[in-house]
């Protein structure tokens, strides 16, 4: 390992120019879309003219693909007899490896994780050995313990051939072992951002020599919250670094933090950029009322369960009903386990454990597990409760028909989902799936009382009998933190496809050196701290927000040498009143 002589002697030796064309003219991408086949459309738009740059990966096999990445992970390749990469990967791995900022759009399932991991572990190899109390070298952000798990998996399979040490880091698990694994050295982190900022202020790790940033599941992190903690650990990370930001969805939020943080950056979009569900996915709805659903469940898992294959999510929307339909089916004999937030760590990886090796083939779970949760085998996905957004929705359905393969989606959908009728119309329409007539009339009734109030004789149909507040839409939709506005994401336009300048600290993708070495290009990163002599903001007390932490975030609390603290003063007997007479 590492006998190329790093970057200095090596430079070029992938066959790779000096990375893309910084001018933007013709050599940029316009914000256009690639199809999904695995072709390239880049005509005028080729990034990088010279060398042997590779465009895309058609096959594994081919002679491109050996140009791009090295025998230690064409290894890994060739034993699990992997063929054919995804779109996604055959799009993102030449621009990952020429050192590019790039943004990948692309629904659940499409292997967005191996579209950095690979890349990534051909990028450290070619740096300077980690010395003592040096940081990762590479970073991934992501928002849930599960996802993190996930990657962590994926890059402990890919990093051993090359001997990468790998960690991961969130929280609801002891501190202790992912201390000590930061401590010895790690050459890739996936972190989730409330834990990864707890260490950095306990001065746990730094990143120092991070060099390869990746954003994985942006939206959801802006989802729930996590921005300032993102652009307060960006902050911290060099600006020479290489940052890939990954996202199923391009709303306008997720747009504001690629320009913030990625410089001349590339956007590849697999599919449509508005909401768009899996075309793999056989998509069923049934429009009923409340009361039927667990007779229809029950009627439904029967079914299933007669199939081969039949391993099934059943996606509820709070953690009690998660309890208690788990609890009447456990009681009923059927083999289904629960998971939702409020459970332990251990638990939750007991569980996933009983349900990936099939000793569970039904899994009941909030949308704790819609994202990030990655069992190759799921068939069945079930929506108990519809979420509160069609986003949720296409997540949700996300978890089966995972690496190209097929899978089917039941949805039961009631008068009080009426909000988001016609937004589930626009995702089958997309996925040129059959839509219940039921469906379609409750959309059209929905738009035409938003148009004309309330809307003539509506109270006399019966199919809407019942509760028209629409299940308290925004009394449910609180339980998990997310922002109840209105549903962003439909009908972007392909003009946000566009990309700017993005950071304005001067750094274009030129060479660092300024001890004499030779010019490295975009895809070579300089040893730290000699050529870039960056130092990154220190965590200090009561130091203001930076230039990227955003508006309106109050800076972060540090530690800081506390003076002894006196004992309070002993508590005076409280005066009990006069007994009321007699």
């Amino acid at each position: 390992r590492r006998d190329f002589g790093g970057f200095r002697d090596r430079g070029n030796g992938r066959g790779f120019d000096n990375g893309p064309n910084k001018t933007g003219s013709t050599n940029g991408f316009s914000g256009a879309s690639f199809n999904t086949n695995g072709q390239s459309n880049f005509g005028a738009n080729q990034v990088g003219a010279g060398g042997g740059y590779v465009k895309y990966v058609q096959r594994l096999s081919g002679a491109e693909i050996k140009i791009i990445l090295l025998a230690y992970v064409m290894d890994v390749i060739n034993k699990q007899n992997w063929t054919d990469p995804t779109p996604i990967q055959a799009q993102g791995w030449p621009l990952a490896l020429s050192g590019q900022d790039m943004v990948g759009i692309a629904q659940t399932g499409s292997g967005k994780t191996l579209s950095y991991l690979l890349p990534a572990i051909v990028h450290i190899n070619h740096q300077p050995f980690l010395e003592r109390g040096d940081g990762p070298i590479c970073l991934v952000l992501a928002p849930t313990r599960e996802l993190a798990q996930q990657v962590q998996q994926v890059a402990a399979e890919y990093g051993r051939a090359s001997r990468l040490k790998s960690t991961c880091i969130y929280g609801g698990a002891p501190k202790g072992p992912q201390i000590r694994d930061l401590e010895r050295g790690v050459e890739i982190c996936i972190a989730t951002p409330g834990r990864l900022i707890d260490f950095l202020e306990a001065g746990k790790t730094n990143l120092r020599r991070c060099t390869y940033l990746v954003l994985d599941e942006a939206d959801r992190m802006l989802d729930m919250g996590f921005e300032p903690q993102i652009r307060k650990i960006v902050d911290q990370i060099r600006p020479d670094r290489q940052t890939l930001m990954w996202s199923a969805t391009w709303p306008k939020e997720v747009r504001q933090l690629a320009e913030d943080f990625l410089k001349e950056y590339v956007q590849i979009n697999i599919g449509a950029l508005q909401l768009s569900a899996n075309h793999n996915i056989l998509q069923i709805v049934d429009v009923c009322n409340d009361g039927e659903k667990e007779n229809k469940l029950i009627r439904l898992l029967e079914e299933i369960m007669s199939e081969k294959e039949n391993k099934t999510i059943i996606f509820v929307e709070t953690k009690r009903r998660c309890d208690d339909l788990t609890r009447r089916m456990r009681r009923d004999g059927w083999p289904a386990m629960g998971i939702h937030g409020d459970k332990s760590q251990q638990e939750r990886d007991w569980v996933l454990n009983e349900f990936k090796y099939g000793k569970a083939p039904i899994l009941i779970a909030t949308d704790v597990a819609s994202r990030g949760l990655d069992v190759e085998d799921v068939k069945f996905v079930i929506n108990f409760d519809y979420p509160n957004n069609s986003e949720d929705y296409i997540h949700r359905i996300g978890r089966t028909a995972r690496s190209q393969k097929t899978g089917t989606a039941y949805t039961f959908f009631t008068p009080n989902n009426m909000r988001q009728a016609s937004d589930l119309v626009s995702v089958l329409r997309e996925a040129n799936q059959a839509i219940n007539p039921k469906l379609l009339q409750m959309a059209e009734d929905r738009g035409g009382r938003s148009r004309g109030g309330r809307g003539g004789d509506y109270r006399d149909r019966d199919r809407f009998s019942g509760r028209r507040d629409f299940g308290g839409f925004r009394d449910r939709g609180n339980g998990r933190g997310f922002d109840n506005g209105p549903n962003k994401t439909f009908g972007t336009n392909s003009q946000n496809g566009g990309f700017g300048s993005g950071s304005t600290n001067g750094f274009s993708g030129a060479s660092f050196n300024t001890n004499g070495q030779s010019n490295f290009g975009a895809n070579q990163v300089g040893a730290f701290p000699g050529q870039t002599n960056f130092q990154p903001q220190q965590f200090l007390p009561g130091k203001p927000a930076g230039a990227q932490n955003g508006t309106g975030h109050p800076p972060f609390q540090f530690p800081q040498a506390q003076a002894p603290q006196q004992h309070p003063p002993p508590l005076v007997p409280y005066t009990m009143p006069p007994q009321f007479p007699q």
